[in-house]
């Protein structure tokens, strides 16, 4: 079921509501899965977090298949407990990853090292605003177990954080999926929210790499 799932995320606007009635109330933990795995595992950074908000949103108020208050309590946890987990892996394997590059390399380079300037620009607070940028929400849980965050601060940012995002991104589905032209140009409207996101992220780069070398 779940492998069945993962591999429509990439038209999941028109997959979900057909999954929906196969599998029945088991596609709540299908969902609760991809959320959890999305900010939960650095590995695991390319599944559709805003997208299934988005989508799980609209069709709640579609019909009543899904229940919008189930959603946002199951997707606030899977979220929240996904990062803590996160959270308790990059503390770990903190040294780990530090001395052994074999083992460093499969959490992609690239992408730790955006995160890494991500949370050292913006402190404890980047774990509230990564999560609204999609990669950088996965990996900036990571980032602060491995940069020795203080644990409280991270639950506090990470809760409030989670829930920010949650019902955001949920109710926009719920209040304005059901919109026509919304709903007739879902992917680009996702496209767009996705890379409206990353554009803090690509002009801190940018920043940076114009920086004349010391």
């Amino acid at each position: 079921m779940i492998t069945a799932f993962l591999l429509s995320v990439a038209h999941v606007s028109t997959s979900l509501p057909m999954l929906m009635p196969k599998y029945g109330v088991f596609i709540y933990l299908v969902l609760f899965l991809v959320i959890f795995c999305e900010t939960g595992l650095v590995i695991t950074p390319f599944l559709p977090g805003d997208s299934i908000l988005f989508i799980c949103g609209s069709l709640a108020a579609l019909d009543n298949s899904l229940n919008i208050f189930v959603l946002l309590l199951m997707f606030t946890i899977a979220a929240t407990v996904g990062d803590f987990i996160n959270f308790e892996i990059g503390k770990h394997f903190r040294q780990r990853l530090a001395t052994r590059n074999k083992t460093y390399k499969i959490f992609t380079q690239k992408n730790f090292q955006r995160s890494q300037q991500f949370f050292d620009k913006h402190g404890n607070i980047a774990v509230f605003l990564g999560r609204f940028i999609p990669i950088i929400r996965t990996m900036i849980p990571f980032t602060a177990g491995m940069s020795q965050m203080k644990a409280k601060s991270f639950a506090k940012f990470n809760i409030i954080g989670g829930l920010c995002w949650v019902i955001l991104v949920s109710l926009s589905g719920f209040f304005l999926g059901t919109i026509p032209i919304i709903k007739a140009h879902f992917e680009i409207i996702i496209v767009g929210i996705a890379l409206i996101s990353a554009l803090p992220v690509a002009l801190s780069i940018l920043k940076q790499r114009r920086k004349p070398v010391a």
